[in-house]
């Protein structure tokens, strides 16, 4: 259809004529209402911006002589770390006579990631950076599927509060129902 006929007919209805595909030949225009075009368009990028997930890089510094009750600390950051889908860079560092031992922090790392194969695998081998040894660890699962599996289980969690405070109230009628005993059927 000819421009001119378009933008008349976009007036008769009291509409705007909107390009909608440029790159299209012939190019794609529709009659609609701007404005509405627009806020919906908005909306729909801050719903994709909303589902976006940004990879974050948690880190976790470790001792070659870590204590086992730290390091089971430790791997218990790592573990939320990974279900969350987050990205774990773990460092060890050491001090005075430990860096001639490097061994130690390369069996420590090994160590960890071999606790945590199930979550996540090892991205980056250990390597060795001045006085620390650095090791990445990826997750097995993407930010986006832990971040639904968390919604899935928080509205979980949600109904079954809200179950529970329904059965209560269900349990609480009966007892109202029941009719007191009049002096002549004592």
């Amino acid at each position: 259809m000819p421009l001119a006929k378009a933008l008349e007919l976009a007036q008769e209805y009291d509409l705007d004529l909107v390009e909608v595909a440029a790159t299209a030949r012939p190019p794609v225009c529709k009659l609609m209402d701007y404005g509405k075009f627009k806020y919906e368009s908005a909306m729909k990028a801050r719903e994709a911006r909303k589902n976006q997930a940004h990879t974050v890089i948690k880190e976790m510094k470790l001792r070659p002589k870590i204590d086992p009750h730290d390091y089971d600390t430790k791997k218990g950051h790592v573990v939320r770390f990974l279900k969350q889908g987050d990205k774990v860079k773990i460092t060890i560092m050491f001090r005075g006579r430990e860096q001639s031992r490097p061994e130690l922090g390369f069996r420590l790392l090994q160590r960890l990631a071999s606790d945590v194969e199930d979550l996540g695998f090892i991205e980056s081998s250990p390597k060795q950076d001045g006085r620390n040894m650095i090791m990445v660890l990826g997750p097995h699962k993407k930010k986006t599927e832990a971040m639904a599996e968390a919604r899935e289980a928080q509205a979980a969690r949600k109904a079954e509060r809200q179950g529970g405070a329904t059965d209560e109230a269900e349990q609480a009628e009966p007892a109202d129902e029941v009719q007191p005993e009049t002096p002549s059927e004592a």
